[in-house]
């Protein structure tokens, strides 16, 4: 059996690949939209985690649809890392024709746009948190075409409908997961202090 690479491994892949705090904050929020879902269905959550954590590291250098997330895929391969991990990779990407068969692959699609979309929903709140969000105002919002139009809202739906869950269950669970981290997703009250500090 192959061996699933640490998280310290892709956190290191993942930091060096990526400058950008956004991206790499949208990795994170990512990763623990995964590890949570492991949980929920009995998964092994550092296979879920490192894969939701890496899925992007390559869009930085490589945006195009030519090479994201081709390139990444690419390196994972030469790095020795589990066929199954880098299957759900590419598939997160609807454009790279390959099928999402695996769970791991259904639920990283499912978690990717959505946690985009709920940091955006944050984001516009007074608090800039992740406290309180309700599941009512993402949909609204989900809905306002013109709100964080870069998401696309059909891979969110369709997302949930590949893995089998609930929309409105599936944005809460996501919102959940989120919760944790939200002061390194650049989330929550205490940010606005720090932010300040700086």
């Amino acid at each position: 059996m192959i061996e699933i690479p640490s998280r310290e491994e892709a956190w290191k892949l993942l930091t060096s690949w990526v400058q950008s705090e956004n991206l790499r904050r949208h990795c994170l929020a990512v990763e623990a939209c995964m590890r949570a879902y492991a949980k929920e269905f009995f998964q092994d959550p550092d296979k879920w985690g490192v894969t939701g954590l890496v899925h992007d590291f390559d869009y930085e250098r490589y945006p195009s649809k030519e090479d994201h997330p081709f390139r990444g895929v690419q390196v994972l391969e030469e790095l020795g890392w589990p066929a199954e991990i880098r299957e759900a990779i590419l598939g997160h990407a609807d454009y790279s024709g390959v099928p999402r068969v695996s769970l791991l692959a259904k639920a990283l699609y499912a978690v990717d746009e959505l946690s985009g979309f709920i940091t955006a929903c944050a984001l516009v709140r007074p608090d800039r948190s992740l406290d309180g969000l309700e599941v009512a105002s993402v949909k609204k919002k989900l809905k306002d075409k013109a709100f964080a139009k870069g998401v696309s809202r059909e891979d969110i739906y369709k997302g949930a409908q590949e893995l089998g869950v609930d929309l409105d269950a599936h944005i809460r669970f996501c919102i959940e997961a989120m919760k944790p981290i939200q002061e390194q997703l650049g989330l929550g009250r205490g940010h606005d202090a720090v932010e300040a500090a700086h």
